[in-house]
């Protein structure tokens, strides 16, 4: 942090230092890769010193000695940084500006990826990519297996890029069009917000909240990484300390923190028939966490371990770097959704071909039509979402769900189980028997929460 030296008025006198320690002192600076090359080259050549045996009070004083001559403090003023440093740790006005962070946050991420849709991806599948799939059609005959699973059911003589699920259309569009240009702003500012330092002081505003949950602070981490996508937030789990808060964090992450890629989707398809609804998916999925939370915390053995952690201070994002994160991520993204989602287009193409769909529907019909008020034909999303929940919601679209029917089918598919990347990080995280009684709480909890939400729901 050779940088951060500068800014707080640090004078360190390299050579000084090299003499005293009698080894090489090369001053770095990860975001900009300062000085890093020659380290390494120093690494290389530098050679084990034995320095005498001290006492602990002569080692102090050794110390002090060597800081008396090779550093100096300069006077330095105040920043804006670090005056938002101190109002945005206090509880009293932390947790207004946290609430405002966020507020902003997904307000700027509906922006650029509105934007990313409207004026890239949507123009580009309209103009370029429809007409070429069009012709494609024509050359295969408009219809046959070969064309259903691959450009997918004509709707009224033309193609849909929402309803004729097929792997070049639908299955193309799903992830680049609809979701990914979400999770590039969503990753562009959890980028900037890291980078800031705001995440741990957003973990200390929350940490009493969370106790109530069974958990501490910095489990907001790996909650925030899941609303990007619930495979990166599960693979944080591993910063849960003991056995009891990472099952609890896991449980609340699958059952009500959709990732980004979802929330697209409810935004775009519930959005159509008003804001309200949308906000009665969330707003439900909040309910739940909080519920869950509370009662696993009083049922579950065990106590919520303090933890300490350092609240590093405010730094300007270098763009170089958020560049770097959000070009791994999205990459990341792209190598584990798309395969999902084609696999999840065919598969279901396929069931629908072998008529296996109508063997399913009738055996859950009881939970379906009884308990939910669904028709028998959203088992098709259910059995998809195993493999991608934002792909689930998008087949909802063609069945011609009334309103009522379309908000309890996305809260439970939010609710009922994770994607098959996440159940497998999870796995390896709990460990087969903690992801099973997990599994359990969430099928649970999907069945009671879809039969409330039935018999409330008048509309």
């Amino acid at each position: 942090m050779w940088d951060e030296t500068r800014h707080k008025g640090i004078e360190i006198d390299v050579e000084m230092l090299e003499k005293e320690l009698g080894i090489p002192v090369v001053p770095t600076c990860g975001i900009t890769g300062e000085g890093i090359k020659e380290l390494v080259q120093k690494v290389r050549t530098a050679e084990h010193r034995d320095f005498p045996a001290l006492s602990r009070e002569q080692k102090w004083e050794e110390i002090g000695r060597i800081l008396e001559i090779s550093q100096k403090l300069h006077h330095h003023h105040h920043s804006l940084l670090e005056r938002l440093e101190d109002i945005s740790t206090r509880p009293s006005t932390g947790l207004p500006i946290a609430a405002l962070v966020i507020y902003v946050s997904f307000s700027i991420i509906r922006f650029i990826g509105e934007g990313l849709i409207d004026h890239v991806f949507d123009p580009f599948f309209e103009r370029i990519w429809l007409p070429l799939m069009t012709g494609f059609s024509s050359i295969l005959g408009g219809g046959g297996i070969i064309h259903d699973i691959l450009i997918g059911k004509l709707v009224n003589g033309e193609l849909s890029y929402q309803e004729s699920f097929g792997l070049l259309t639908t299955g193309l569009y799903v992830p680049f069009a609809a979701v990914l240009p979400y999770i590039v702003s969503f990753y562009f500012i959890l980028g900037i917000l890291e980078d800031l330092g705001y995440l741990p002081r957003l973990a200390t505003q929350v940490d009493n909240f969370m106790h109530r949950l069974g958990l501490h602070g910095y489990a907001i981490v790996p909650f925030i990484l899941g609303l990007g996508c619930n495979v990166p937030g599960a693979m944080a789990l591993r910063l849960m300390e003991s056995r009891r808060e990472k099952f609890i964090a896991a449980t609340l992450m699958a059952i009500a923190v959709p990732c980004m890629a979802q929330i697209a989707m409810i935004v775009g398809l519930v959005g159509e028939r008003g804001g309200g609804y949308v906000a009665i998916v969330f707003g439900t999925l909040f309910a739940i966490f909080i519920i869950k939370g509370l009662l696993m915390n009083a049922v579950i053995k065990g106590k919520s371990p303090e933890i300490l952690w350092e609240i590093p201070p405010y730094r300007m994002p270098h763009p170089l770097a958020v560049i770097k994160k959000l070009w791994m991520r999205v990459s990341e993204f792209l190598k584990e959704a798309v395969p999902y989602v084609l696999m999840g287009v065919f598969i279901v193409n396929m069931l629908y071909i072998l008529k296996i769909f109508d063997f399913l529907s009738n055996i859950f019909a009881p939970v379906l039509t009884g308990l939910w008020g669904l028709p028998k034909e959203t088992i098709s999303a259910m059995f998809i979402g195993f493999l991608r929940k934002d792909v689930a919601v998008g087949m909802l679209g063609p069945l011609g769900l009334t309103t009522k029917q379309l908000v309890i089918a996305c809260t439970v598919l939010a609710v009922y189980f994770p994607c098959m990347a996440t159940f497998v990080v999870m796995i390896r995280e709990l460990g087969i028997k903690d992801m099973m009684k997990s599994a359990g709480l969430m099928i649970f909890t999907a069945i009671v929460v879809g039969a409330i939400m039935n018999l409330v729901f008048q509309f």
